[in-house]
């Protein structure tokens, strides 16, 4: 009985881990990596979601707002057999297409602006943080397994 609700709720079940590159470039638009997947026991996954989202910060104290933008998604609607104590990688390829500020519009015109829009993110202090998120669905359990990785993102031009 123990060993049912233990795979319910998907204890000793299977566990993703995400491989990725430290960094990616804006211009390619796409970041490859690996979902590695292991198992004490025998189990099957359904599907993998993996996400690439972006956690915009600005202002400070009690002034401070947060906003987070989806990036790119992709949906892997395959099975894949995952064996008892032995590693199974899925490689995968997630598009993404940058979500530009105002400022950012506004930097990109001229060099001067450039220069403008920098001391203006400074002063309110904004700041942009990049993490790819993947979760699978396991046939038989309840809590499907997820991990998140940040990435840092180089913009076009600063190669």
């Amino acid at each position: 009985m123990f060993g049912k609700v233990k795979k319910w709720l998907g204890i000793e079940g299977v566990k993703l881990e995400l491989e990725l590159p430290e960094m990616a470039f804006e211009e390619v638009g796409a970041v490859s990596g690996q979902i590695v997947f292991r198992s004490k026991h025998a189990q099957t996954v359904t599907s993998i979601r993996v996400v690439m989202i972006e956690r915009y910060t600005r202002g400070r104290g009690k002034e401070k707002l947060i906003d987070e933008y989806l990036l790119g998604e992709i949906n892997l609607d395959k099975r894949i057999e995952v064996p008892a104590e032995e590693p199974i990688a899925v490689d995968f390829t997630l598009p993404f297409e940058m979500v530009k500020a105002p400022i950012d519009e506004f930097a990109s015109r001229n060099f001067i602006n450039k220069g403008i829009a920098k001391l203006a993110k400074t002063f309110r202090n904004t700041k942009s943080e990049y993490r790819i998120e993947a979760e699978a669905k396991v046939e038989g359990t309840a809590l499907n397994p997820f991990d998140r990785k940040s990435i840092e993102i180089i913009p076009i031009g600063e190669v």
